[in-house]
């Protein structure tokens, strides 16, 4: 019986991540509503083609690497040199937590995809981009979206 109390609370305790899969178009709206049409000249095409071939759209995307560094969320940001973990004292240049960057909200996310591409080669931070996007007509990726 105790067993089972214990069981019930821990259930209690623990918070779960429930993953947030966008459309493409409601990322559109959201991505062009942040600033990033054109942002450093990345057309609003660039950042939906990446974000679905990073993480195809979804918000808890996590990807463990070799390094022991790992990847988080809708643009697969690398905790090594972007974000801090829990009790790992990592570079941290966007000044946020990986988890913050694992929500269905993309504010931090979308901050700190815009310092990479600012500070770094533009998009070709995501090898996802330069695989399937780079210097191709991205036009499809928001046909058929109301963006503003």
């Amino acid at each position: 019986m105790k067993a089972a109390g214990i069981w019930a609370l821990m259930g209690c305790l623990i918070t779960v991540i429930e993953p947030k899969v966008y459309t493409r178009c409601k990322l559109a709206k959201i991505f062009s509503r942040a600033g990033l049409d054109n942002y450093q000249g990345f057309s609003l095409g660039n950042w939906i083609c990446m974000a679905y071939y990073e993480s195809h759209y979804n918000t808890t995307a996590q990807t463990s690497l070799e390094d022991g560094s790992t990847d988080y969320g809708i643009f697969q940001i690398n905790s090594y040199t972007w974000c801090r973990r829990e009790k790992l004292q990592e570079k941290n240049h966007c000044h946020v937590a990986c988890s913050a960057l694992i929500t269905d909200d993309l504010t931090d996310a979308i901050i700190c995809a815009k310092k990479i591409v600012k500070e770094t080669e533009g998009m070709n931070y995501w090898q996802g981009w330069k695989d399937h996007c780079e210097g191709k007509d991205l036009s499809e990726w928001k046909k058929g979206c109301e963006v503003s």
